[in-house]
């Protein structure tokens, strides 16, 4: 493992510790009991065998037995407790990783959430491991300091016997030496077992990184194929059998690429299994030729014999463990990138000016932006000012900057060139959460979710009843609420309840709306506010948007022109820039891209 490696499991233990001391204390004391308890048996075989053959009393002998079994029934008692609260803790584990991993989603940049690299990043530190990353690395952890604490303590076991023979004479200096080269031996295998677990392990991981695409796009056939609404579509387009076809090319790759996992696992294991019982094969040979020669006891040969193989396989298991560690660090290193990609966004500081009349003035002042990662501009050099307290409309064709042009004005994003000012202002300098509560807005694509009605309307804050109960009114669905036998208590949709209301579009998108009215912010944008709903209802949408917005400032994105001509003030968008601006009758009688998107859609009005 590298530098960087070691960092970010560092840091990720670092976090586990600062949350949960305990399973750090419990996952060391795991470690220690199940390392040292198998050594307690093994020296205990040697004193008994010895005991045997130098006529030691029968008592004595019980007196070792007994001794030993009760230290290693304590020994796997509470290493038996320890892991049961370990694994206790285990099962939460991704949904704590799930937890961390769905707050950064709520509080990074917008542009985050649009840049499908960071939410490949995302995917890779969840789908890896049934535990999560923090479940996976504690695991490693767990299992990396027992084989090192039962290598120390073989080590502590084989070293003295090696020196007492030394010690013992000029004799035993050839036994001495030969110890040490079985042991250097023992050493290469367990380095070459090491190098193999690296080669496959990060064989696999490649494996599993091209397999993410994959997963990927199952996961989202999965979650589209569940949605009642995609049904519909794929059902009347007749698009069953090309879907069929491309999730079982999906299935295909997937069973491909487990295949050559598992095949990377079986010839890991092998090597596992190899290089240990090469080891043991000499240990033996060794220790009884030892034995042989009369240089060791024969419950030294037992236990020399076997602290020796089981030094053997515990240091290979390590150097495989090391190997998996790499993978974990991969892991690790995708979590905390996730997890602390910089915020970009400046947040500022200065409080929003509290204005009783909620009259102020936004300024666009040579203003262009592209989104990262990208070279076109979207809005050019855009200048314009504007007064909040007016009724005005954005039109234009598709992809001329309407929606970019909102994103800027609500901070989604910030500008690439150009400042745009509240006040006079600069708006990154004001506190990013009072400047966001400034504005309502109902997205062309906004999400009602499978919530209770009530907290739909009202979102974090607590339903003041009367208040949702009005902005639904207002909205248009008072007649609706009052016909649900559980009013607000109403969930939307099924999903998480069977006595849940499965609502048209045009109601979900009158929730939106009521949304922004319950908001009660100085600024409503409404983009294609009526695109759901049928002439009747968008007519009384639109009768009523004075009544609804009162003295706020209305903002409407439309393609429908004739939705817009009770706006005072119009602009026309056109390649990220506004080509004109005036009301209705003004651009309708003026030479313009206003006036030729009116007469296409003027047949239908008729």
């Amino acid at each position: 493992m590298s530098r960087e490696d070691i960092k970010y499991i560092w840091l990720l233990f670092k976090e586990i510790a600062a949350r949960e001391k305990r399973i750090v204390v419990y996952t060391f004391l795991v470690s220690v009991l199940e390392a040292v308890s198998p050594y307690i048996m093994i020296l205990c075989t040697g004193f008994l065998v010895d005991g045997v053959y130098g006529g030691e009393e029968l008592r004595t002998l019980f007196f070792y037995a007994g001794t030993a079994l009760a230290a290693k029934f304590l020994c796997e008692i509470l290493a038996m407790r320890a892991r049961e609260w370990c694994n206790q803790k285990m099962d939460y584990t991704r949904q704590l990783d799930e937890e961390h991993l769905n707050r950064q989603s709520l509080s990074m940049d917008y542009e985050y959430l649009e840049d499908t690299g960071v939410q490949e990043l995302r995917t890779r530190a969840l789908a890896r491991s049934y535990y999560g990353i923090r479940g996976w690395l504690l695991l490693m952890t767990e299992e990396f300091m027992r084989q090192l604490l039962s290598v120390i303590t073989a080590i502590g076991i084989i070293l003295p016997m090696i020196v007492r023979e030394q010690q013992s004479g000029g004799k035993n200096v050839f036994s001495f030496v030969s110890s040490l080269l079985l042991l250097l031996v023992i050493g290469l295998l367990v380095w070459k077992n090491y190098r193999v677990g690296i080669y496959y392990t990060r064989k696999s991981v490649e494996i599993l990184d091209e397999l993410d695409g994959i997963h990927n796009k199952s996961a989202y056939y999965l979650d589209m194929l569940s949605g009642i609404e995609t049904q519909k579509d794929l059902r009347m387009n007749g698009q069953r059998e090309e879907i069929e076809k491309d999730v079982d090319a999906l299935f295909r790759a997937s069973r491909e690429g487990e295949r050559r996992i598992g095949q990377m696992y079986i010839r890991r294991q092998f090597a596992g299994v190899t290089f240990p019982g090469i080891s043991s094969l000499l240990v033996y040979l060794f220790a009884g030729i030892k034995a042989y020669l009369g240089q060791i006891t024969i419950g030294n040969v037992v236990t020399y014999a076997a602290s020796i193989v089981r030094l053997a396989r515990s240091a290979s298991r390590f150097a495989h463990v090391v190997g998996r560690m790499k993978s974990v660090a991969d892991y690790a290193r995708d979590y905390i990138s996730y997890r602390d990609l910089e915020k970009r966004k400046y947040r500022g500081t200065i409080p929003v000016e509290k204005r009783r009349d909620n009259r102020f003035r936004i300024d666009f002042d040579h203003v262009s932006f592209r989104y990262p990662g990208t070279e076109n501009y979207v809005i050019r050099d855009l200048n314009l000012s504007f007064v909040i307290g007016e009724k005005m409309a954005i039109v234009g064709k598709n992809g001329s900057g309407k929606t970019t042009f909102i994103k800027l004005l609500c901070r989604l994003y910030d500008v690439t060139e150009g400042c745009i000012r509240l006040n006079g202002i600069d708006i990154r300098k004001y506190d990013y959460e009072e400047y966001c509560a400034l504005f309502a807005v109902v997205f062309q694509d906004f999400s009602i979710f499978a919530f209770p009605l009530g907290e739909n309307i009202a979102c974090g804050s607590r339903p003041g009843e009367d208040r949702v109960r009005e902005a639904l009114s207002r909205a248009g669905l008072g007649q609706r609420l009052a016909e649900l036998p559980q009013g607000l208590d109403t969930c939307v949709g099924r999903e998480f309840s069977s006595s849940g209301i499965s609502f048209s579009g045009g109601e979900k998108q009158k929730m939106a709306i009521a949304r922004a009215i319950y908001k009660d912010a100085p600024f409503v944008i409404m983009d294609e506010p009526t695109a759901a709903l049928d002439p009747l209802a968008e007519c009384d949408v639109y009768a009523g948007f004075d009544r609804m917005v009162g003295k706020k400032t209305a903002l409407y994105i439309s393609h429908r022109l004739a939705s817009c001509r009770f706006c005072e003030d119009i602009l026309v968008f056109d390649k990220g820039q506004v080509v004109q601006r005036g009301s209705h009758s003004e651009l309708e009688r003026a030479n313009g891209l206003y006036r030729e998107l009116w007469n296409a859609q003027a047949q239908y009005y008729q």
